[in-house]
């Protein structure tokens, strides 16, 4: 294609005369015009023509065909399917891709993460896959995505582009997404073969949302195939220690180069919220570490997770204070966008922290919502603090879609409700909902949002207060629960949890057999729920999903507001 070689030559952004570039397209300088129109059209605007001489407005990702490295094989296409795909039909045919790159100016099959299709027009996005051949196992090359971010991120500052890593492997400036990387392995041989596919807009991609480019970021202008050759060099440096030493000796410099160390971040499994937390760092697998609000931290492989921040996430533009007015404690949830910023706890005697929170974030726009199970006086004693009215919700026949089976739901918990009304946040399956507070709250929701109703046990320290008073020779020190206890303390907590996890099975076992043996979660809140999912059997755990959600009142709470008329003062 004629007008492919004469972008090619003007790609550098660079001014050329139209003789040479004629001799270059194989064609005459009258011509020219004529090719130029064959270029596509959201190119059309780059071109710059004084005196003789053409140039474009800005560098355009496209490489020539003749493009060489000292240490990489490379390849360039004109068009094709997936350059990812190439180099992995190679793989399994046997044939060696190690230091091989492909490169392609479009790709009509080309893919990204999760399965997502990827889309890009002539010129805007500088994408090639490279082959690199390791000793070790998959398993042993977690951190392999990272790596590979890592020294993208390094090249591309080396050439005055400020960007970051959001974890594992996007290429990101601010919010906004620069590039990203898809790794695809094939075993061979007793090797790894892995291919390292790399797209980085050099172009702002046309109707894109939140997405940058190189030339928009970078503070001096570089041609496509300068970019390309700092990135190989890098990437050679980088993959080559790795195959050596493991992730180890990356490890800081990514935290350092990590848009959200130390932030607080959502991770979503589609569109549902699987985890929320502060982010710690990552481990030496590239796993990241992220710090829960229940206080456990947690160690997340990236699979089919995708991460965002708080601003990112779409909701309504209501400022709230959420509140879970339980039996002993009130814990509350200031909401922004949907988003949960910071969360507090604190029992009734004491509401002072409450009070300063209150002094520091309310505004004059707050709307304060909650659910209560306390008594009235306890819910005066919050408004007391707040000296603003709260909103208290109760149990509903229905909302959202889901039908509360409870007979009469005014006797109905509102926590129980909006519990379940919170589960639909984790999981569209037929779920299992466990409340482990003062009570422990069993709740049945079918597949198709049917409240069933459940059962209510005394929470364990009702179990144990209860057996301490009506029990002779009882008074032991807490114990902890065995397969087999043999002691009195040992017994004691035993028995309870056992209780507990047995009343969970089955009310699971029921749900299920309703449910046509059709996928039924567990998802478990309160401040005893890590406790249980710990005990529950280990058969159980690896066949069915269990998810440990705190404050899930206050999700019940978010995700009924969320589908609320604008409210007016």
């Amino acid at each position: 294609m004629s007008f492919l070689l004469l972008l090619t030559a003007l790609s550098d952004g660079k001014p050329r005369h139209v003789t040479e570039l004629a001799q270059i397209a194989q064609t005459t300088p009258a011509q020219l015009n004529g090719l130029w129109q064959q270029a596509p059209q959201h190119l059309h605007s780059l071109l710059r023509q004084n005196d003789g001489y053409w140039k474009l407005a800005k560098a355009i990702a496209l490489l020539p065909e003749n493009t060489q490295h000292p240490l990489f094989d490379v390849q360039v296409q004109p068009e094709t399917a997936s350059t990812n795909t190439l180099l992995l039909d190679d793989a399994r045919s046997g044939c060696l891709i190690h230091r091989r790159v492909i490169a392609a100016h479009t790709q009509n099959a080309g893919r990204g993460q999760q399965g997502k299709s990827w889309h890009n027009q002539l010129g805007e996005c500088l994408m090639f896959s490279m082959g690199w051949t390791f000793e070790q196992p998959q398993a042993e090359l977690g951190a392999l995505s990272l790596v590979a971010a890592l020294a993208c991120q390094r090249a591309l500052s080396q050439l005055g582009c400020a960007v970051q890593i959001k974890w594992p492997n996007d290429l990101v400036i601010g919010m906004d997404k620069l590039g990203g990387i898809l790794i695809e392995t094939v075993r061979s041989n007793n090797q790894t073969h892995a291919v390292i596919g790399i797209g980085i807009n050099f172009l702002v991609p046309d109707q894109a949302e939140n997405s940058t480019s190189f030339q928009a970021a970078s503070i001096a202008k570089h041609s496509t195939a300068e970019v390309f050759n700092v990135l190989l060099n890098e990437l050679h440096s980088h993959l080559t220690q790795f195959a050596q030493a493991g992730f180890a000796p990356f490890q800081a410099a990514y935290e350092a180069a990590h848009r959200d160390q130390n932030q607080t971040v959502y991770l979503l499994h589609g569109d549902q919220i699987t985890q929320y937390g502060q982010v710690l760092g990552v481990t030496e697998r590239g796993e990241l570490r992220l710090q829960t609000d229940y206080g456990g931290v947690q160690h997340i492989a990236s699979g089919e997770i995708s991460l965002r921040r708080p601003e990112q996430l779409h909701a309504n533009s209501h400022h709230y204070l959420l509140l879970d007015s339980g039996n002993s404690r009130l814990k509350w949830a200031w909401v922004e966008n949907g988003v949960i910023l910071r969360t507090g706890q604190a029992p009734y005697r004491d509401l002072s922290r409450l009070a300063h929170e209150w002094a520091e974030y309310g505004q004059s726009d707050t709307r304060i919502v909650g659910s209560s199970v306390c008594s009235m006086a306890k819910r005066e004693t919050v408004a007391y603090r707040l000296q603003r009215p709260i909103e208290w919700l109760t149990s509903m026949p229905h909302a959202l879609g889901m039908v509360n089976h409870y007979r009469n739901h005014e006797e109905h918990g509102a926590d129980r409700w909006f519990n379940a009304l919170g589960s639909r946040k984790f999981s569209h399956n037929a779920s299992v909902v466990v409340s482990c507070g003062t009570a422990v709250t069993i709740d049945a929701i079918t597949a198709d949002n049917h409240y069933l109703g459940g059962s209510i046990m005394p929470g364990f320290h009702l179990m144990h207060e209860s057996l301490l008073q009506k029990t002779a020779n009882l008074h032991r020190p807490e114990g902890q629960r065995y397969p087999f206890p043999t002691t009195t303390a040992n017994a004691i907590a035993t028995g309870m949890m056992d209780a507990v996890c047995g009343s969970i099975l089955l009310m699971h076992a029921r749900l299920k057999e309703r449910n046509h043996n059709q996928p039924t979660d567990l998802i478990i809140t309160g401040g005893g729920a890590r406790k249980i999912a710990e005990a529950l059997p280990e058969a159980f755990s690896l066949d069915n999903k269990v998810k440990i959600v705190d404050n899930l009142v206050i999700f019940g709470l978010i995700n009924w507001l969320e589908h609320q008329p604008a409210h007016k003062e």
